[in-house]
């Protein structure tokens, strides 16, 4: 693995993104891709769990500014208890984020996601999507997902402390993942992504990571949408930056939330989890996330959980 490429000319883009797309095919269509995860794959994916161990997925709020988080989250103290007659005392806080960007743990909804001027499903998004918010495809039509979850640590394929930024995870690598960490991924299932973007940041410092990120290249795609995934997400934001693809500087985002109904999870902290698969011995879990229930919003800060 090095580099960004190959690189991926518009028509070449533009095939594959209409060779993908999923519009039409579920009557839920806000839903996109979580129409996948029935109520039996439920069941199957909470019988998988053995050792009853909870990982959180969350990055901490994050409020300060730095090379990747130009508009950091806001908190600060409302109400500090001291004027509180009778008893109890309360404590109180505001919190408040930008979410979207490279510093919060986020879920994007299909409304996040335009191209060619449509969105999901082949709604014009000028129509739909306004001052007041998202009419078709907002998070609070997701609701809850309750799946299993498939890690592919590529790191610890590969036997690096993490990918450069810039690093592309092309459909080859996501199979010699599977392959090394003897796990399939399957209908409905939620693929993490593991570049190690964590850790790097934490022993070197931030960077502008939406300049340059290890993530999946266009090409692993395809692959993902043969195998029906209902999530994908990453400890990046599932790009790889620079984009491939010259005058689409998200295409990633573009084939899984704009094609094929995919909401993307954008800023997890990985490093728990591969600790706790690498011990398991199996990279497969239940895995949960519960976006807030914001009419129009185009996504949600989100702490997800993966249970062993």
């Amino acid at each position: 693995m090095s580099g960004n490429g190959p690189a991926v000319s518009r028509r070449e883009f533009d095939a594959l993104f209409d060779a993908v797309r999923t519009w039409g095919r579920w009557d839920r269509a806000e839903r996109g891709a979580w129409n996948r995860v029935t109520q039996d794959r439920v069941r199957r994916a909470t019988a998988a769990v053995r050792s009853g161990t909870v990982v959180p997925m969350a990055l901490a709020w994050n409020t300060r500014p730095g090379p990747d988080n130009p508009r950091p989250a806001l908190h600060h103290m409302t109400d500090l208890g001291d004027v509180e007659s009778p008893e109890p005392a309360t404590y109180k806080d505001f919190v408040a984020v930008e979410h979207h960007g490279k510093a919060v743990t986020h879920l994007d909804a299909l409304c996040h996601v335009a191209y060619r001027g449509r969105l999901y499903g082949g709604r014009t998004a000028r129509d739909v999507v306004d001052a007041a918010g998202a009419r078709f495809g907002a998070v609070s039509a997701l609701g809850p997902l309750v799946t299993r979850g498939v890690l592919l640590d590529l790191p610890a394929v590969l036997g690096v402390r993490w990918l450069d930024p810039g690093q592309a995870v092309r459909a080859r690598d996501v199979v010699a993942a599977e392959k090394a960490l003897d796990v399939t991924i399957g209908e409905g299932d939620a693929v993490l992504l593991r570049t190690g973007h964590v850790r790097r940041r934490a022993e070197l410092g931030a960077w502008d990571s939406g300049a340059a990120s290890a993530g999946f290249h266009v090409d692993a795609l395809p692959l993902l949408a043969e195998r029906g995934v209902a999530l994908l997400g990453s400890d990046g934001d599932s790009d790889v930056r620079p984009s491939p693809v010259p005058g689409v500087h998200s295409p990633v985002h573009v084939l899984a939330v704009a094609a094929m109904g995919v909401p993307l999870l954008d800023n997890l902290d990985l490093e728990a989890l591969a600790a706790e698969t690498a011990e398991a011995g199996r990279h497969a879990f239940l895995f949960v996330v519960t976006p807030l229930n914001i009419p129009g919003g185009t996504g949600s800060p989100v702490s997800p959980v993966a249970v062993l």
